[in-house]
């Protein structure tokens, strides 16, 4: 039996606006959204809530995006995390995806953009876990 897997994104920005409205538009396409105002809400959720995707942004107080993406990758290797910079700063872009972003998006974005890169970043997903459950099956098999 093949059951499907909802993907669980989350939003990570300081600007609450943005969260809100963004967040509203996302889940009456039917899907799970949990939202963060900063990079230390976002490392708190996560201990608590399964996430697939989480949509990152760069440029906040505190924590800034790459380092919350690097401590995120550091505990939580499975989860994709594309990159949202509103500045057009291609380093900050650079330095995300070396430090194991899936991809990054530009502010402003449509959230059918969103939707499409959380979409492809929830299929490498999913597709690396089966990976992984295979070559677990294969383990098993070959004890």
């Amino acid at each position: 039996m093949v059951t499907m897997i909802k993907m669980r994104l989350m939003l990570v920005d300081d600007e609450e606006r943005f969260l809100q409205t963004t967040g509203k538009m996302i889940r009456k396409k039917g899907y799970d959204v949990i939202t963060a105002v900063s990079g230390e809400e976002c490392l708190e959720k996560l201990t608590q809530e399964l996430v697939h995707v989480i949509i990152l942004d760069v440029k906040m107080p505190g924590m800034d995006g790459v380092e919350t993406l690097k401590k995120i990758k550091q505990q939580y290797p499975r989860i994709e995390v594309i990159m949202l910079t509103g500045h057009a700063t291609a380093d900050s872009a650079v330095e995300g995806l070396k430090s194991g972003a899936t991809d990054y998006l530009q502010k402003p974005t449509s959230v059918e953009d969103l939707i499409a890169k959380a979409e492809q970043a929830f299929a490498r997903h999913l597709e690396i876990e089966e990976k992984i459950r295979l070559a677990e099956a294969f383990k098993q098999s070959s004890i």
